[in-house]
């Protein structure tokens, strides 16, 4: 639930893609049913996974490190390689792509279903990833190649509709799959999905490629980026478990921040760069993708932990923690019209002041509730809340982004903030984690000295302290220290959690502000090229 629906952009990706090419209005439905099933393999796993995590983490052992392992091996492949995903099918055929990248998300799928450790777990999800790079950029890809500019809009809503459905009974399949049955299910589930797209996109969708002058790779910015990313995120994940002054640890820190600033270099010297760094001269287009990195990390790496907490420390079922965001994604669904017209009455600026502040106010409200908290009175009043900021958001930061370009620019730009919304969450999952784990242990650590527990049963609560809130409480010992302890931890974790909703909190505030500084008052319809209004 980390990436809950569709990133910002996505419709922007489609609008303004390449001109269509020729064919038959039977092609056109069948391209639109395929697109619509590639995003929901990507939109099911990337809610239904989180949801699965506990069971995972119960089942295998696995350390909270793990956990999120589980999850960020798999965003950071799509997040480095989204943008080339794109370029490779311009280059070599969108549809070849789509299918190369659905086949190897399906048998990743597959592997993850058939994983009995954690390594192959998290290596196959990896190599998810790297299917969902595929995958993704060319779900949008084939509908703007497919439809001509007049009926794009209503491929859009169509896309937008069933994506939204997806988003909202993906996490609930997901949590009765892992709850009635084995969390197994919930990777297996992508596989009959799987095979019927590549059987659809073999015999009804056609093919096509990029004009002239596309189709460049930036090999050196791909790699670059996978290296920065994977060494800091390596190193905030493994570093409350091994500690900072750790060879590999510091090494990967190190490694990391030398390939960013290689990535930057190598970009603006470049004659076709995944990230054009000239866009980020244009000030609105700057202040947008400031307010994405900031927003979406809260709502990523925040959102990570909320199932863990629903589940672990709530005591919620797997279907129920699943359902329990969708008041979320109705909120959204239902205002994102209403939304979109804020632009045209009042400009892009106050919606992204007004949007973010609301939204801080619910991940505010997250920091409420305690153990045992009911979800009516504690959880879904900050769902809520944090819907109806989110909903004031998103449409205007679209935008806001497509607005600041010229229209030939409009699908870089808008594929360029989808990945930085999804870096933000790769990002935010691995520095929550630390904070988390810092708060937790050392309210642990208090309530076991407040305690008076035997000795034995300390130490074996302290050798699980880095399964956080998923550690088992051993056997034997009376039930009111057993119910103590599990009080302890349950508190621990909250203390953490709640550290996790008020840092939240303040990167949401801090967009708000980021807003009010770069974006401009209400813009003209579209500014004439990259250069436009600064």
């Amino acid at each position: 639930m980390s990436q809950i629906g569709k990133p910002p952009c996505d419709n922007g990706v489609i609008l303004y893609g390449g001109a269509a090419k020729p064919c038959a209005r039977p092609s056109r439905h069948w391209t639109l049913v395929a697109a619509v099933l590639g995003s929901s393999l990507a939109f099911i796993d990337g809610t239904v996974v989180n949801v699965a995590l506990p069971a995972i983490q119960r089942e295998l052992g696995a350390t909270t490190a793990d956990a999120q392992w589980i999850m960020e091996s798999y965003a950071l492949f799509l997040a480095s390689l989204l943008l080339v995903g794109g370029v490779l099918g311009d280059r070599f055929g969108r549809k070849r792509i789509f299918m190369l990248g659905t086949g190897l998300f399906t048998l990743a799928s597959i592997g993850c279903s058939l994983s009995t450790a954690i390594a192959p777990l998290i290596a196959a999800r990896a190599f998810q990833g790297v299917g969902a790079a595929l995958l993704v950029p060319g779900s949008l890809a084939l509908i703007s190649a497919t439809f001509p500019q007049s009926e794009r809009g209503a491929a859009i809503g169509t896309w937008s509709g069933f994506t939204g459905i997806t988003a909202a009974i993906g996490p609930v399949i997901g949590g009765f799959l892992v709850e009635h049955y084995s969390w197994n299910w919930a990777f297996l589930v992508n596989a009959p999905l799987g095979v019927i797209l590549l059987v659809l996109c073999a015999f009804k969708v056609p093919e096509s490629r990029g004009g002239e002058g596309s189709g460049a790779i930036d090999v050196m910015g791909a790699a670059l980026a996978t290296v920065g990313l994977a060494g800091v995120v390596f190193a905030f994940i493994e570093a409350p478990s091994r500690g900072w002054a750790a060879t590999p640890v510091w090494m990967a820190a190190v490694m990391g921040v030398l390939a960013f600033l290689l990535f930057v270099r190598v970009e603006a010297r470049s004659a076709s760069p995944m990230l054009p760094l000239g866009l980020f001269r244009n000030r609105n287009f700057a202040g947008a993708n400031v307010l994405t990195l900031l927003l979406y990390a809260a709502l990523g790496g925040s959102l990570f932990f909320l199932p863990l907490n629903l589940i672990q420390v709530q005591g919620y079922g797997a279907t129920a923690a699943g359902a329990a965001l969708l008041p979320f994604i109705a909120i959204m669904f239902m205002l994102s019209r209403w939304a979109g017209g804020l632009v045209d009455r009042f400009g892009s600026k106050l919606p992204l002041v007004v949007g973010p502040v609301i939204a801080a106010c619910g991940f505010a409200m997250f920091a409420v509730p305690s153990v045992a908290s009911r979800y009516w009175t504690a959880f879904f009043p900050a769902i809520c809340m944090l819907g109806v900021g989110m909903s004031i958001t998103v449409a205007p930061l679209t935008a806001t982004v497509m607005n600041a370009v010229g229209k030939e620019l409009a699908g870089t730009a808008s594929g360029v903030n989808n990945a930085v919304s999804r870096t933000a969450s790769l990002l935010a999952i691995a520095v929550f984690g630390i904070v988390l784990t810092l708060t937790f242990n050392h309210r642990l650590s208090e309530a076991l000295a407040t305690l008076h527990a035997p000795t034995e049963l300390v130490s074996s609560i302290m050798g699980q302290r880095e399964k956080l809130a998923g550690m088992v409480v051993p056997e034997g010992y009376s039930d009111a220290m057993t119910s103590a302890l599990k009080r302890a931890v349950g508190r621990s974790f909250v203390a953490g959690f709640r550290w996790v909703m008020l840092i939240s909190a303040a990167l949401a505030l801090l967009s708000a502000i980021s807003a009010g500084i770069f974006i401009q008052g209400k813009m003209p319809v579209r500014s004439a090229t990259l250069g436009g209004p600064r």
